[in-house]
């Protein structure tokens, strides 16, 4: 690995010599060390984001400017009906979290059915499924749980919150990578994007959070479907970085009133086309339409059992 001076940093970035001895000291610069009384800063690290600075990007989402409108009307028939009976809901909040379960895990190639995810959770084994199998349905029927805490509690969308919920995705699977960004570069196998390296990732995701805090004058499905094809456009984590993204996702949906979607294991193949063409050309068109359409068909299963 080739490595530069903080002075040829400085004038490669255009930050002062001293500026970049604080982000070095503050940990933000991956890979520096320092050999006798020098630093080392590996050549190929990105340059550090200034908090001081946002940098907003842009875009293009090509939608008729009533395109919510059906959506938003039903959101206002539920909102009609709260408080909404425990009785009349838990039922159908249990199944949703199943199916919910159930679908993402099988985007991800976990091959229970299910009626065998929800005996799983149970507390029953399934003969002939691996041990990997049972783990991810436990793991994210608990991740669903931190995220309602989550929303319980107001939290905020952040990098602490998306490595908690990450961590309980891999937990028992993958302990040394559970909640930490990967340590290597990867490659989506069928996708035309390419992750970025993972010496940038620590970079891209504080840049993420801090454009997210940006993203109010987009409506809130949008603003959900940008959360989720952001983060996993920077691909942080080794494994599981599709389910803590629709974990995310619906989290964002949640806190803004709306109910939570469930993007179908069947529709798998349009789910990865949609996204890898906002990855590539930063059209999220297609994909707000998929989470909009998730997001109808959840309100009517709400409203039909409210009688609506």
């Amino acid at each position: 690995m080739k490595f530069m001076s903080i002075k040829e940093a400085s004038e490669k970035w255009n930050i002062s010599e001293r500026r970049i001895r604080q982000l070095i000291q503050d940990g933000r610069i991956i890979g520096a060390e320092k050999i006798g009384t020098a630093w080392n800063i590996p050549d190929d690290a990105g340059k550090p984001i200034d908090k001081r600075v946002k940098e907003e990007i842009e875009f293009k989402i090509d939608l008729p400017e009533d395109y919510f409108k059906e959506v938003d009307e039903k959101l206002a028939k539920l909102n009609n009906k709260r408080p909404l009976s425990k009785g009349a809901t838990e039922s159908l909040q249990n199944a949703i979290n199943l199916e919910w379960t159930y679908n993402s895990n099988g985007i991800e190639g976990n091959t229970l059915t299910l009626k065998e995810t929800k005996v799983v959770l149970e507390g029953i084994t399934i003969g002939g499924k691996s041990i990997r199998e049972h783990l991810e349905a436990i793991n994210h029927e608990n991740a669903i749980e931190y995220l309602e805490e989550l929303i319980d509690a107001k939290s905020k969308i952040s990098e602490w919150n998306i490595k908690g919920l990450h961590q309980l995705v891999l937990k028992g699977i993958d302990d040394d990578n559970a909640g930490r960004y990967r340590n290597h570069d990867v490659i989506i196998s069928g996708a035309q994007h390419r992750p970025p390296q993972y010496i940038k990732v620590p970079e891209l995701m504080e840049k993420l959070i801090m454009n997210y805090d940006e993203w109010d004058k987009y409506h809130p499905i949008v603003r959900a479907a940008l959360l989720h094809g952001e983060l996993v456009k920077i691909h942080p984590f080794i494994d599981g970085n599709g389910r803590t993204s629709r974990l995310i996702m619906n989290m964002e949906l949640m806190k803004s009133g709306y109910v939570p979607v469930i993007i179908k294991k069947d529709n798998r193949l349009k789910y990865y086309e949609v996204l890898d063409k906002a990855h590539t050309t930063g059209d999220y068109t297609d994909f707000v339409k998929l989470v909009t359409e998730a997001e109808n068909e959840m309100l009517d299963r709400y409203l039909e059992v409210l009688g609506d």
